[in-house]
């Protein structure tokens, strides 16, 4: 890979070079004014710009040359990016942003993530990336979640990756036991990621179905980095045909790095007041980070006609015209729950397995409905 290195400083632009050594190199003394004609010149795969500090100036050059050379990946190294400034250079073009200084380490895992996006990107299918979010706690995003990759699984390879860094229990749905490696151990050994670290450390609950659970301490959660999830999810995206990712309910540099690799975000509500409060707090802050409205599917979970919050009222906070409904069926979903079984295998003909199947069917573009064991029995029911 050709790779264009710009610093001020020399000394850094030569400890750089010392960890590209696999690499062709072009070294370039200066700042982000250097970036176009170092591009149109050198015709470098990947950019790296160092830089002691990054304002407005800077991304306004910085989006000139991603709009001049889209075909150039560009890393950009600067002091502790805030989760604002993460979202600003991300809308400039930048594909990665490191902490500064970034260690050999962490280039050679930015330069190895890159390379993997970039590797035959034009052939390569890549796998859809689902987000589910809870509104309010307790809407049952993590069911929602697990029981579709469950569902979808006898068709596509699915992976879920249970992104509640400090409590996170999607992996208790299915498996009761602890699991012998989580998202915590394969952000620790990002420089070694691969197709093979990756579905190692995921537990396999079917033949198409494995989950990455989330760290076993909450501690643990501290020391996985936005980039890390980035890394990984670029990964899953080429293994796997859907990549289903449980989310926390909050708004930080990790979670909004896989909101924007999202190809849907199903947020979940319930019909009641808080929880439309908060819905409408997040449709907001999906607005903001420019997000369409198409890219969300709102679910409302444990749905019924009596509610006193009817679904014309949804619509209307929502902004939506569509909703996809979930059932009540506290008594069957509990005892799945309970028991660690899907639902499909405790309660064939519930209702709620019946909306999970319209939701799956949802997902293909096409309109083409899949035709699958699932969909044949609950048919029938």
């Amino acid at each position: 890979m050709k790779i264009a290195v710009i610093s001020s400083s020399a000394k850094r632009l030569q400890e750089v070079a010392e960890a590209f050594t696999a690499h062709d190199v072009i070294l370039v003394e200066g700042a982000s004014d250097k970036m176009c004609s170092t591009a149109k010149l050198g015709a470098p795969n990947l950019m790296l710009l160092e830089a002691d500090n990054v304002d407005a100036a800077d991304l306004k050059l910085v989006e000139e040359m991603t709009s001049q050379f889209p075909n150039i990946a560009l890393l950009l190294s600067c002091p502790l990016p805030s989760p604002d400034f993460l979202i600003q250079a991300m809308r400039a073009g930048v594909r990665e942003v490191l902490p500064s200084p970034a260690s050999t380490a962490a280039l050679e895992a930015a330069v190895l993530r890159m390379a993997s996006k970039m590797a035959g990107a034009k052939d390569r299918k890549y796998g859809k990336v689902l987000a589910f979010m809870s509104c309010k706690g307790g809407c049952g995003a993590t069911f929602l979640a697990t029981q579709l990759g469950y569902l979808l699984a006898p068709k596509k390879s699915v992976l879920l990756i249970d992104l509640n860094l400090q409590f996170g229990d999607a992996l208790s749905f299915f498996h009761d036991q602890k699991p012998a490696s989580t998202l915590a151990d394969v952000a620790r050994d990002i420089s070694r990621l691969d197709a093979t670290l990756l579905a190692t450390s995921s537990i396999q609950i079917t033949q198409n179905f494995s989950i990455l659970a989330a760290p076993e301490e909450p501690s643990q959660a501290l020391d996985i980095t936005a980039e890390q999830i980035d890394a990984i999810l670029a990964l899953a995206v080429l293994q796997y045909d859907v990549v289903i990712v449980d989310m926390a309910r909050t708004l930080e540099a990790r979670s909004i790095k896989v909101l924007d690799r999202a190809t849907r975000i199903f947020p979940v509500v319930q019909a009641s007041l808080p929880t439309l409060r908060n819905a409408g707090k997040l449709l907001n802050a999906f607005r903001s980070l420019g997000y369409p409205a198409q890219k969300c599917a709102w679910i409302v979970n444990r749905y019924e006609q009596s509610s006193e919050i009817g679904t014309d009222d949804m619509r209307r906070l929502l902004d939506t015209e569509h909703l996809h409904l979930i059932v009540n069926a506290y008594r069957e979903v509990s005892t799945a729950i309970n028991y660690g079984q899907p639902l499909a295998g405790t309660a064939r003909a519930n209702g709620v397995s019946k909306c999970l199947v319209d939701l799956m069917e949802s997902l293909e573009p096409t309109g083409k409905k899949e035709r699958g064991f699932f969909v044949r029995v609950f048919r029938r029911s």
